[in-house]
């Protein structure tokens, strides 16, 4: 059988389809399969790993094989340097030194001195090389509660990552990347969480999926519009906070709303209660009595997209005296901060979600979650706190 490996690898290499290799050595098409990819646990099956493929000897190799190390071996004990070795064996200086340091151990007896066995280091890496390893989440009770007890409380991946910096910083076995929680949480067979604690990322998904072209938009409303060309340039640099903008999240069937309005320069959340639906006259009043609620120097401008909801725009700022300007059409990047937090919101209400039923007071909790959480946009300050800093004198 070991000869039909071998021989079915090489037909494979000279670009023979896997059915055709399995066909001339005689062997069933699932066997061949299984060389390549392995086979997981079923019933009293247990797993089996891929069949490594044998690599000729003048062909070159991605690892190390074992008359490289044994080619190492001699020439550490003819006092050769790193650099010649690599050199010899058309490796970087890096790569053998971290052989030697990785698969070398102390001399017995004497642990002060270090020796390089190339039989014994050819066993380290086959032992190390099977997949899949455990992962760093999963061999730390400590690190998997903590990210746990974050990912219920809705903090993503990336706070959660700068919160166990900030939180231990003399401990690297508590540090991760964001990508580890998220290979965690996507990968199957991990085990390192439940799968349905997925779910309390911002996008709900259990599994990864490529980004899809966004939806056209809805006709524009065109009568008497400030474009956002015209707003003022404090407005886009950030520098001074006042400037909004604002959208609506949509409710099952379209049938209702809230609307949502962010802070430029901090972030800060506002939500605008609309129980009643987004009729223009609806919008108008509802916005009224949310920026009425404003200090009179937070109330500098607001930047919405084009929709029709926003028609009486006119009488709002009148009653306000806070100018509304409008993006272009197609254009929702001109509101970034605002789409991002719409993300953040579906976390709360979900797509396909009755909007309506949500009381002033559940509205006001959810803005009073988000803007109490880290933001990596503001050097991990909440909004709020970002927001009591604008607004403190300085003297």
């Amino acid at each position: 059988m070991v000869q039909k490996r071998e021989e079915y690898f090489r037909l494979m290499d000279q670009g023979v389809s896997s059915r055709e290799a399995c066909r001339i050595i005689l062997v069933n098409r699932r066997t061949g399969k299984r060389w390549r990819n392995g086979r997981a646990a079923s019933g009293k099956n247990p797993a089996a790993p891929p069949v490594r493929r044998p690599i000729p000897a003048d062909k070159p190799s991605r690892y190390l094989r074992e008359a490289d190390r044994l080619h190492i071996a001699d020439r550490l004990r003819e006092k050769a340097s790193i650099r010649t070795i690599g050199a010899e064996l058309g490796r970087s200086p890096s790569t053998i030194s971290r052989e030697i340091r990785r698969n070398g151990m102390p001399l017995r007896g004497d642990t002060s001195k270090w020796a390089y066995r190339p039989w014994a280091a050819q066993r380290r890496a086959d032992a190390r090389r099977p997949r899949p390893k455990p992962g760093k989440i999963g061999q730390c009770p400590e690190l998997r509660d903590f990210i746990q007890d974050h990912l219920q409380r809705r903090w993503s991946p990336e706070q959660i990552c700068h919160a166990l910096r900030a939180r231990f910083p003399d401990r690297p076995e508590m540090h991760v990347t964001h990508e580890t929680i998220y290979q965690a949480l996507y990968v199957q067979g991990r085990g390192e969480f439940r799968r349905e604690l997925a779910r309390s990322l911002r996008t709900g998904r259990t599994m990864r999926r490529s980004h899809r072209q966004s939806y056209k938009r809805q006709p524009r409303m065109s009568k008497d519009m400030v474009m956002i060309s015209d707003r003022p340039a404090e407005a886009t640099d950030r520098a001074i906070p006042g400037h909004w903008e604002g959208d609506l999240i949509i409710g099952k069937a379209h049938n209702s709303a809230i609307g949502t309005l962010v802070e430029r320069s901090s972030r800060f959340v506002a939500l605008v209660h609309l129980p009643a639906g987004r009729r223009p006259s609806e919008m108008r009043d509802a916005l009224i009595e949310t920026v009425g609620t404003l200090p009179a120097q937070l109330r500098r401008s607001l930047t919405w997209d084009q929709g029709s909801e926003m028609a009486m725009h006119k009488q709002f700022s009148v009653a306000t005296d806070m100018p509304v300007f409008f993006c272009d059409p197609g254009s929702p990047w001109q509101r970034g901060s605002n789409e991002n937090t719409n993300g953040l919101l579906r976390q709360y209400f979900p797509k396909g979600t009755d909007l309506a039923r949500y009381s002033r007071q559940e509205l006001d909790e959810v803005a009073a979650e988000l803007n109490s959480r880290p933001r990596k946009t503001l050097g991990w300050e909440s909004p709020a706190e970002r927001l009591a800093n604008l607004l403190t004198p300085t003297s």
